[in-house]
């Protein structure tokens, strides 16, 4: 081959790459015009108007009159949802709304209901399809402990943990699931208790009815992921809420002993958990129990 027809060649070799760039590099452009439009984010002058991660969703979170269920609803209105916060008395509405951030209180409904009554959460449930046309994220949250020694544990006590830890949590998921299915999308998230995974003394029974919520969530996702429903649980260890507080001194003194972390966790952090599972950030995760524990040993 001659010098002419070498270089020639070289000459081609470098527009062809230039040219294979010049569209990939179109297609890159297309593409991040896209995602930046999705989120919301100028593509002129890099500027973030973010609108939240959970911006557009209707959420409902069981059990939010306080501690962790307040802060869960707390969390989903500043990243955008549209939150029906369930408070069991009605009386209490009032006060609670009053308590809330400035910031979100236009994005959190109240719902007055007791989980345990099916033709309430029927009601409700059917309320919020009216009003928004369905719900985009379910949060189980609403429970009841009792801390009993084996030979101590009162029936009326395990009854009514079951009854609002777990019955009350497969009735609304059942429910839920239905509006979920017709939209081909959801998610789900069940507050279980890393005691529900791995046990405690003194906790016999409520670790059983957590447990039992491990079980259901896990055997619940695989029935709902064919319609692009997703169910997880949030497994908090020691948590600072009223629960916590009323809970005997010297049974607190040894689980602190236990966490890594040498401190009990805040309502906000098993927020920004269920915060991940609720969001599009957590689209192929499903199945999963998610500690938010410190690293506890029990």
């Amino acid at each position: 081959m001659c010098v002419r027809s070498a270089r020639k060649c070289r000459l081609k070799r470098h527009f062809n790459r230039q040219e294979s760039y010049r569209q990939t590099e179109g297609l890159s452009v297309a593409i991040g015009k896209e995602i930046l439009a999705k989120y919301g984010i100028s593509d002129s002058t890099g500027v973030k108007v973010l609108e939240g991660l959970l911006c557009g969703k209707v959420c409902l979170v069981t059990g939010a009159g306080r501690g962790i269920g307040r802060a869960i609803a707390v969390r989903f209105a500043k990243e955008g949802a549209d939150v029906y916060a369930n408070i069991r008395l009605e009386s209490a509405v009032k006060g609670w709304v009053a308590g809330l951030p400035e910031d979100v209180r236009g994005a959190v409904t109240p719902v007055c209901f007791d989980v345990t009554d099916k033709d309430a959460v029927k009601n409700a449930v059917m309320r919020i399809r009216s009003e928004k046309g369905g719900i985009d994220v379910l949060v189980n949250n609403a429970a009841v402990a009792h801390n009993e020694k084996l030979g101590m544990i009162s029936r009326q006590h395990v009854e009514e943990m079951f009854a609002v830890n777990v019955f009350a949590v497969i009735e609304l998921t059942q429910m839920a699931a239905r509006l979920m299915m017709r939209q081909k999308n959801g998610s789900i998230i069940n507050i279980s208790s890393i005691v529900g995974v791995k046990g405690d003394k003194g906790q016999a029974a409520y670790s059983a009815s957590k447990g039992a919520v491990v079980a259901f969530t896990k055997s619940a996702a695989k029935e709902l992921a064919p319609y692009g429903i997703r169910v997880n649980s949030v497994a908090p260890g020691l948590t600072d809420t009223d629960m916590f507080r009323k809970t005997d001194e010297k049974f607190l003194e040894e689980r602190l002993k236990n966490i890594g972390m040498q401190r009990v966790g805040r309502p906000e952090d098993v927020a920004d958990a269920c915060l991940f599972l609720a969001s599009d950030l957590s689209g192929y995760v499903s199945g999963q129990i998610l500690g938010v524990d410190g690293c506890s040993v029990l």
